[in-house]
């Protein structure tokens, strides 16, 4: 609940990967709202609204990565909260996937995902207290066309995701995952082009079939993946992978 969510965050260090739109974008202002002090990395220069610390990273780069949180910690101190949130993607027929275009998603949603989480740990450790919150998706659960790299980058992520929650048990720190279906972003309305551009169906042709491979068979609010992401952050589950919308568990 709201009241208990700032109880738990005011204070708090939160650091959030791909902040700067979006669903990371959502979830840093819904932190920051309950008394967390925010942290934002993004690989472009980001411009973002209110009291954020900024730092730039490709998430994928181990040396930027290194450099990006030890710039977060001098303004806010030890990272207590992780939201692994950049992610790219794209689409091709399996046989028409170059071994490039596989490389750059597997290094961007998985691989930096890995590389926040290790920099992020070693503060919790300290701290015996922490909370990492992976953005995984439905994509990282089912299979789908056309999106193979993108599949196995977010199966790759909840895996990751279950194997951190079972090696932290018991330190304080707890590892979970949202999986999100198609939500109303700049990433969701590339993906309404593309079925466009090369299907020949209207634009609300193409929005109604993405809204039906959702649960609910609707497009989710960057808002309500927001609020899934804080109730992760600020209870004590841990090795959850959360279906929005919907809200089941896997």
């Amino acid at each position: 609940m709201p009241s208990d969510w700032t109880a738990i965050l005011s204070g708090k260090h939160a650091l959030v990967t791909g902040g700067s739109r979006g669903i990371g974008r959502a979830i840093a202002l819904a932190l920051a709202s309950h008394g967390a002090r925010v942290s934002i990395v993004s690989r472009s220069p980001a411009r973002v609204d209110g009291d954020f610390n900024v730092a730039q990273a490709d998430v994928s780069d181990e040396g930027q990565v290194h450099h990006a949180f030890a710039a977060c910690r001098k303004r806010f101190g030890p990272v207590d909260v992780l939201v692994n949130n950049s992610g790219i993607s794209d689409s091709a027929p399996l046989t028409r996937t170059s071994k490039a275009l596989f490389d750059r998603i597997i290094a961007t949603n998985l691989t930096g995902t890995f590389l926040c989480s290790r920099e992020a740990a070693q503060d919790m450790l300290i701290a015996k207290w922490g909370r990492i919150l992976n953005v995984a998706s439905i994509a990282g659960l089912y299979g789908a066309p056309y999106i193979a790299a993108y599949c196995a980058s977010k199966h790759g992520v909840i895996g990751l995701t279950r194997a951190a929650a079972a090696e932290f048990g018991g330190t304080g720190i707890t590892v979970n995952a949202i999986c999100p279906g198609y939500t109303e972003t700049a990433m969701m309305q590339q993906a309404i082009s593309k079925i466009v551009r090369f299907t020949g169906a209207s634009e609300d042709s193409a929005r109604e079939t993405l809204a039906g491979m959702n649960p609910e068979g609707r497009i989710a609010t960057v808002d309500e993946v927001a609020d899934a992401a804080l109730d992760l952050i600020c209870g004590d589950k841990n090795g959850i992978s959360l279906i929005v919308p919907g809200g089941m568990e896997a």
